[in-house]
């Protein structure tokens, strides 16, 4: 029997001679034996999938048994290559598939968006538990055949989202379960620090510029139409372009709105409308905008109107009683200059009742104005502590000993809520959308999007798994 067949066909028997539960072989306290570690294949080994790597690695529940670049030797992986010094190497994540397919038990996808869709679409048709950057793909139905894999292929699943492990998802959860948090109408999220591509003004996509030695493009291109290659799409500078990344909503709002729309059970938005545009290019993604997304009334819960605002001058009115903004321990270093701490990012929901305001990642909501604060102080239910952090519970997912919190069920809806955002930044207009039918009824052009340019010859099948 093939590989590929014995492992869509035996992912139980495959998974039980990889990942031996602890149940059976007994634990050492303190240590975890490496027969009972999950083999983990990375792919993208600089900038974030460096730190995705490494955080992995420090559970001390996995082992790095191959890694994968395409800009393999490049400065930026040298920390993990020289980390891992004996792990076989890989420009080709389908080279390493066929070649040690095997050996590993789940990948991580540390690479641009636009390439996180055929790593994992591989990744999940073979039976491997999938770890992968947010936002989980790039087009909205990329992420509806990722949501169907997932369930198809009964994988573990986990979107880099790290505040789903972390006080605000605990929090969020049991405040919303004690009707702390009910009735809300408005959300107010925002981020307003510089991005990459503020201050670019392009008509054409960038003039050829020679390959560096150790990149190989045509693979960094992956399922996207060609382009000549030019330092600006790469090492992080392809989130600055449609044709690549999904901008500071598809990087931010998953850190921002994604407990909110999670527990509020916000689904789909009936309309996305960009109510201000700053610098609107077909190109790159604007200097500033503001969306509002629609969500009509859902199981008892009212209708509820979301507002995004990015932007360097682009901060949204805050209540006169906001105060200092909440800020969160786990956000990541960019790759690219550093967070502004007088400008942290954040979200204000407004209840019938009751005012919060929050920030990103793991930042807990804090109830505004202050005396209100002490008044629900003795009304406010205990949150858990969280068990693990969010790379250990996607490593103990994979051995059955938990749930992803962040699975692409939970995740996806998330991320076609911003790619519908997305849409409305690069059409700058406003769309209607059927979320019953998954369709946008008010551009042809809008719909057509959804899906997204056809893959580059070569890349089709990622789309047929």
């Amino acid at each position: 029997m093939k590989r590929r067949d014995f492992l869509l066909t035996g992912t139980t028997i495959f998974a039980g001679f990889s990942i031996i539960p602890s149940t059976v072989l007994g634990k050492t306290f303190g240590h975890v034996a490496p027969s009972d570690k999950v083999n983990l294949a990375c792919c993208g080994i600089g900038n974030r999938g460096k730190d995705i790597i490494k955080s992995l690695h420090n559970t001390g529940l996995c082992n790095i048994v191959a890694l994968c670049d395409v800009d393999m030797g490049a400065k930026h992986t040298l920390e993990i290559l020289e980390k891992f010094p004996n792990v076989p190497r890989f420009q080709d994540f389908r080279e390493m598939f066929d070649k040690m397919g095997n050996q590993f038990d789940a990948i991580t996808a540390g690479v641009p968006d636009f390439s996180h869709f055929p790593i994992t679409m591989l990744a999940m048709s073979e039976g491997k538990h999938v770890y992968v950057e947010k936002p989980m793909a790039h087009t909205f139905h990329e992420v509806e055949l990722m949501m169907k894999a997932e369930k198809k292929h009964k994988v573990a699943c986990q979107m880099g989202n790290q505040g789903h492990s972390e006080e605000n998802y605990f929090q969020f959860k049991a405040w919303t379960e004690a009707g702390i948090i009910k009735d809300i109408t408005q959300i107010t999220a925002f981020m307003n620090n510089g991005r990459r591509w503020h201050g670019m003004k392009v008509s054409d996509f960038l003039s050829a510029e020679p390959i560096p030695e150790t990149l190989d493009w045509d693979k960094w291109l992956s399922t996207a139409p060609f382009k000549a290659f030019n330092k600006g799409y790469i090492n992080g500078d392809w989130r600055s372009w449609f044709e690549f990344g999904n901008g500071a909503l598809g990087d931010w709002g998953a850190h921002i709105i994604d407990t909110a729309h999670q527990f509020l059970k916000l689904g789909m938005p009936t309309e996305v409308d960009p109510i201000f545009m700053e610098g609107h290019s077909p190109f790159i993604f604007p200097q500033a905008s503001t969306l509002l997304f629609k969500f009509p009334e859902r199981e008892g819960m009212p209708a509820l109107d979301l507002f995004w605002y990015d932007g360097f001058n682009n901060q949204p009115k805050l209540p006169e009683f906001y105060g200092e903004p909440v800020r969160a321990k786990d956000i990541p270093p960019p790759t690219s200059g550093n967070i502004n701490t007088k400008r942290y990012p954040g979200k204000i929901i407004y209840g019938k009742e009751l005012t919060f305001k929050g920030g990103s990642h793991s930042a807990p909501l804090v109830i505004i104005p202050e005396d209100k604060a002490k008044e629900m102080a003795l009304k406010l239910p205990e949150v858990p502590v969280s068990p693990s952090n969010h790379y250990a519970n996607f490593l103990k997912a994979c051995k059955g000993e938990e749930k992803c919190r962040s699975s692409f069920a939970v995740a996806g809806p998330l991320c076609q809520v911003m790619a519908l955002g997305v849409l409305a930044q690069r059409l700058n207009t406003k769309l209607v959308f059927d979320k019953d039918k998954k369709q946008i009824t008010s551009s042809k052009v809008g719909n057509e999007l959804l899906v997204g340019p056809p893959p580059r010859k070569g890349w089709e099948q990622f789309y047929k798994m």
